[in-house]
């Protein structure tokens, strides 16, 4: 383990990914405990720029926000090969590890921390920055139940030099939204979007969508609607039924346009509710260490807990804007599909592959019936539907020349 990161002395490790590392260290300036994340820039020497850039925009994004709900920024820097970014340290859990202790938390506690969260991402919204990847291990909560949002390591800044690449995966596919899994542009209602899978996940212990493998799951965000929680929780209230309902809609207009509307509708709801006196456990346990999830250009990642399921890991099926753009095939329409060919500068996809997409996801689906493109058609005599346009000319024109003939024989 290293001992010095530029002018922190390093105390020990937090937890470790494919791609960086999360010390506890110290600032000997001002005494104050920290946490540096870093990134080894060695270890993606091609796409070294890329993860560099998104690196310094995570504490770019970052350090422009203060607000209680998300951690604080101090620092960035480089030492050698090894950027880092030293940051809050803060002395709780990640909500995922909360998550996996296996029992529910109270209704009341649930929508306060998703409240928290929400609060968060409105400030942030505000500052016209998206997180893109809102879920449970991207969330902290320390002593009296206060969260906190961390890594915001691949959000988008309206004014940000840095370039999503088109087709790139970016966030975790159980807790993406339907415009994140069509490769269109994003908003805050993305965020909204996520939050409501995170909080489903809270309030029934499962995920909304599911399926066995990553196109599965993607299929379903794009078309299954869940059951409400309350089904499979009845202790969840009806009027959070509405709120998980609203924040999961399929269509942008139907969803939540602020995630501060969410907040407020969480904590009128919160308020009806008796409080349960439950404390929620903020001590991490034994060797549990914070995981770091990178995802690559290809669309590859090191697992974390959010994606510990076997359907969860990044398939080589859904690794490219080919994968994005036969995946839209089988559930938006032609227009919709012609216009994300376009953005992706990537020719439409086959009836073979459209059909082999179908069977990955294992959905029943006729054949498609291959259409030749309308630029093979050179003239209008070679067009399908030329034999019945100039039989329709045929008549006009006899039709007109009968009327003359009339004309001049009365």
């Amino acid at each position: 383990m290293i001992s010095q990161l530029g002018r922190y002395e390093v105390l020990g490790e937090l937890g470790q990914g494919a791609m960086g590392i999360v010390y506890k260290a110290k600032d000997p300036l001002i005494d104050r405990v920290v946490a540096i994340k870093t990134i080894n820039l060695g270890l993606a020497m091609e796409e070294k720029e890329e993860y560099e850039g998104r690196f310094y925009q995570e504490a770019k994004a970052a350090g422009r926000l203060n607000h209680p709900n998300i951690v604080t920024i101090y620092d960035v820097g480089k030492s050698g090969e090894v950027a880092y970014i030293a940051m809050e340290f803060l002395q709780g859990r990640e909500l995922r590890d909360i998550m996996n202790d296996g029992q529910l938390l109270p209704v009341e506690q649930v929508l306060d921390i998703v409240a928290q969260v929400a609060q968060g991402l409105a400030y942030a919204h505000e500052h016209d920055i998206v997180h893109r990847d809102v879920k449970p291990s991207n969330i902290m909560v320390i002593r009296d139940g206060h969260a906190k949002i961390t890594d915001f390591g691949i959000a988008r800044m309206a004014s940000s030099a840095v370039r999503t690449q088109t087709g790139m995966v970016l966030g975790s596919p159980k807790y993406m939204s339907p415009e994140q899994v069509m490769g269109k542009a994003i908003d805050q209602r993305s965020d909204i979007f996520s939050l409501g899978v995170m909080l489903y996940e809270m309030l029934t212990g499962q995920s909304p969508f599911n399926g066995e493998n990553v196109n599965a799951i993607m299929y379903q965000t794009l078309n299954a609607v869940p059951v409400p929680p309350s089904t499979l929780n009845p202790s969840v209230p009806e009027m959070v039924n509405f709120i998980v309902a609203k924040a999961l809609a399929k269509k942008l207009e139907d969803r939540y346009h602020n995630a501060k509307d969410l907040a407020l509708d969480l904590r009128a709801c919160r308020d009806t509710l008796p409080r349960s006196g439950q404390q929620i456990n903020v001590t991490p346990a034994a060797g549990e260490k914070k995981r770091i999830e990178v995802i690559s250009m290809t669309g590859s990642k090191d697992a974390g807990d959010d994606e510990a399921q076997p359907a969860a890991g990044l398939s080589k099926a859904f690794d490219s804007g080919a994968a994005t753009l036969r995946l839209a095939a089988l559930t938006a329409s032609s227009e919709d599909v012609d216009e994300l060919s376009k953005t992706l500068k990537i020719v439409r996809p086959s009836a073979e592959s459209i059909n082999q997409a179908a069977q990955t996801v294992k959905i029943p689906r006729a054949p498609v019936p291959s259409v030749p493109p309308r630029a093979e058609y050179t003239s209008m005599a070679e067009s399908p539907r030329a034999g019945a346009g100039n039989l329709l000319l045929t008549i006009i024109v006899l039709l007109v020349l009968f009327g003359i003939v009339s004309i001049f024989v009365s």
